[in-house]
């Protein structure tokens, strides 16, 4: 095997430790160890190396682990407990500036860094460590290195809220690489879990195709989706003649709809238009339309396109001039959105 071919994984995670997380820290560590077993078993699958970094961050940042090949990682509850204040930006600048001098010979690198945290920046120009050596505005600072990175790195947020959001865009990140999560409960973070599992796997299987980086990795839109990642994703077109789209003039149940328009209702034979945030279920087919052609592509690699896991996980749809998502309903009680479109497989 060529070094250019040995793919090496360096992934990161950057956990918010503050008081405020205090609550969630059992499910913290689930959460976390959740996503290691998932990249041990995926990185066997494909046949990657991953390595993996832990930060935890409050009033200070702290590494709890380096560098650490995914196979050999411990359980994160030794390495996190809550307490503190949120010192986001300094966490942020300390984590990609610590994993930039990480050697990067013989081999394809490339860096994955999920940052999570509850709240807002309160407390970086507490960590003289991380911040003496620049401008005063560390927001600034954040931006400028983010602007500045490598196309074999990817930087990602989850945030609590808009404000959030609009602070992390502030900051630099690319709105695409920021989630927001419920940060109020246990159920919010099983959900933030699984949003950057299913990132996590489209960034893996992005990798074998030579994608290296990404300013996308929460996104269904035309950065995810488009000619060259359906290319890439090796879907081929479904005969015209083996499909019809179906216009939603009302809400309607989806087997009512399809009886009222004159077809043969089959449990898994009708895709809705994904059209609001949905949860997807493991068995569920997705089906791509090219809006311009209505020509439709689908198979086990649209999925995979949308970097969907294994297990049930939520998506939801961004913006996108030239796709549409579909998803297969195998509920005959699926209420259709009006102005939507039905795709129906004869």
């Amino acid at each position: 095997m060529s070094g250019s071919q040995n793919y090496i994984n360096h992934v990161a995670l950057v956990l918010d430790a503050s008081s405020s997380m205090s609550h969630l820290s059992r499910k913290v560590v689930d959460v976390a160890d959740q996503q290691i077993a998932y990249l041990a078993r995926r990185s066997q699958e494909l046949g990657q190396e991953t390595r993996v970094t832990v930060y935890v961050f409050a009033d200070k940042v702290e590494c709890v682990i380096y560098d650490k090949d995914v196979l050999r990682m411990p359980s994160l509850k030794e390495h996190y407990r809550a307490g503190g204040m949120t010192a986001l930006l300094a966490a942020t600048l300390k984590s990609q500036r610590e994993l930039a001098q990480t050697a990067q010979l013989y081999g394809d690198h490339s860096f994955l860094t999920f940052v999570l945290t509850d709240g807002q920046e309160n407390a970086s120009h507490r960590c003289p460590d991380v911040t003496t050596d620049v401008p005063r505005n560390l927001v600034q600072a954040v931006s400028e290195m983010i602007a500045t990175q490598e196309d074999n790195w990817t930087l990602a947020v989850l945030v609590p809220d808009q404000m959030g959001k609009r602070e992390a865009m502030q900051c630099g990140f690319p709105k695409d690489n920021i989630a927001i999560w419920d940060a109020t409960s246990t159920q919010g973070l099983e959900e933030a879990g699984q949003v950057i599992q299913q990132a996590t796997e489209n960034f893996m299987v992005g990798r074998a195709k030579g994608i290296r980086g990404s300013r996308a990795v929460f996104s269904t839109g035309a950065e995810a989706v488009n000619k060259d990642t359906i290319k890439a994703a090796g879907l081929t077109p479904v005969n015209p003649s083996e499909y019809q789209l179906i216009p939603v003039a009302r809400a309607a149940a989806i087997r009512e709809w399809v009886i009222e328009c004159g077809h043969t209702y089959r449990t898994g034979c009708a895709f809705y238009q994904l059209s609001k945030s949905e949860k997807i279920q493991p068995r569920k087919q997705i089906a791509v339309l090219e809006k311009k052609t209505d020509r439709v592509y689908t198979g086990p690699q649209a999925r995979s396109l949308l970097g969907l896991p294994d297990t049930e996980v939520r998506i939801s749809p961004d913006r996108n001039d030239d796709f549409t998502i579909f998803v297969q309903s195998t509920s005959v009680n699926r209420k259709l959105v009006p102005n939507t479109r039905l795709l129906l497989m004869i």
